[in-house]
């Protein structure tokens, strides 16, 4: 008979504010993606563009970014920032690495951003996303978003479907 693995108990998701943790986005989002699908490095000039505007603006009341650790060492991340929609705020950069998948952080890490959007008055949280990322998609669907539309585009070197999804609050 096999066990189970127990959960691990060193899973931590703490805010993104200390030291290397934005420049740790950029990278990880540009390596993993290059790894998995083999995106180029428009796609992470998109990241280092959204994680400089949170940096440069972030409203501490309205927007947040969180860093999981798994074994002390970052294992994900996710930014919720303000959208240009009153009341509406938009789901960011969502990644674990692929070391760390299968442990619940992107669960986790998104379960703590809609928290604070609730705690911050939201009544929506948007985000966008790619239909390839299917664990993303799961996630996102699990935490009751729904897909609003989709259509193609060419982005980081392929044909991709971009996605809008959307979560009442």
């Amino acid at each position: 008979m096999t066990q189970a693995n127990p959960p691990r108990t060193d899973i931590t998701v703490r805010p993104a504010d200390r030291p290397g943790d934005l420049g740790w986005v950029v990278m990880a989002h540009g390596e993993v993606y290059d790894q998995q699908f083999g995106w180029n490095t428009d796609f992470e000039a998109l990241v280092a563009r959204i994680v400089a505007d949170y940096a440069a603006d972030q409203d501490p009341s309205r927007e947040a970014a969180w860093i999981a650790e798994a074994g002390g060492e970052r294992a994900g991340c996710v930014f919720l920032v303000a959208d240009d929609e009153p009341a509406t705020a938009k789901l960011r950069i969502l990644l674990v690495t692929p070391a760390a998948r299968g442990l619940g952080i992107g669960t986790r890490l998104v379960d703590e951003c809609l928290a604070f959007a609730r705690r911050a008055g939201y009544r929506r949280v948007v985000l966008w996303t790619n239909d390839v990322l299917v664990s993303a998609r799961r996630i996102y669907q699990a935490a009751g978003f729904t897909l609003t539309d989709e259509k193609p585009h060419r982005s980081f070197g392929h044909d991709l479907v971009g996605q809008n999804w959307t979560l009442e609050l």
